[in-house]
């Protein structure tokens, strides 16, 4: 799953198969600016539709421009998705304890969280990890789903 500007090129690895890719094409804002793709309802559709046809025979990767914003927000989106028994607040928390860098989209979370009827604790469960420690940017991490 890639999350990028529109128009990026993104040089998918001959060993994944076309469907097996998912590119999203939006800026990392929050708020329209003129020339920027803002994520919307229908960008968060793709991505918890996509996560939820993963087989899980292999691991899911989510990447972005620097691994902080983009990418963050759609791990903890697809593992809201993908678990929804599951407490919000301790999915922040083990995406916090994977990646001290994590800074989430507010926008993308915000759209996920009414679209998966979570009622404001996805928003709260980030707001409550808060910003991440700075950097150019982050190391890859893996988030468990259980």
């Amino acid at each position: 799953m890639t999350l990028l500007n529109p128009g990026t090129p993104v040089a998918r690895p001959a060993a994944i198969a076309a469907e097996r890719h998912l590119y999203i094409g939006v800026a990392d804002i929050v708020e329209a600016q003129p020339g920027q793709v803002l994520p919307t309802e229908a960008h968060v559709r793709e991505l918890v539709d996509f996560a939820g046809a993963w087989d899980r025979a292999e691991p899911l990767l989510i990447h972005c421009y620097a691994g902080v914003s983009r990418s963050t927000a759609a791990a903890f989106i697809a593992a809201c998705a993908l678990a929804p028994e599951r407490d919000e607040g301790e999915i922040a928390r083990a995406l916090r304890a994977a990646s001290p860098t994590a800074t989430p989209n507010a926008r993308l979370v915000a759209i996920a969280d009414a679209a998966l009827a979570r009622g404001g604790r996805m928003k709260e469960a980030i707001a409550a990890i808060g910003r991440g420690e700075e950097c150019f940017e982050g190391e890859p991490f893996a988030l468990a789903l259980a």
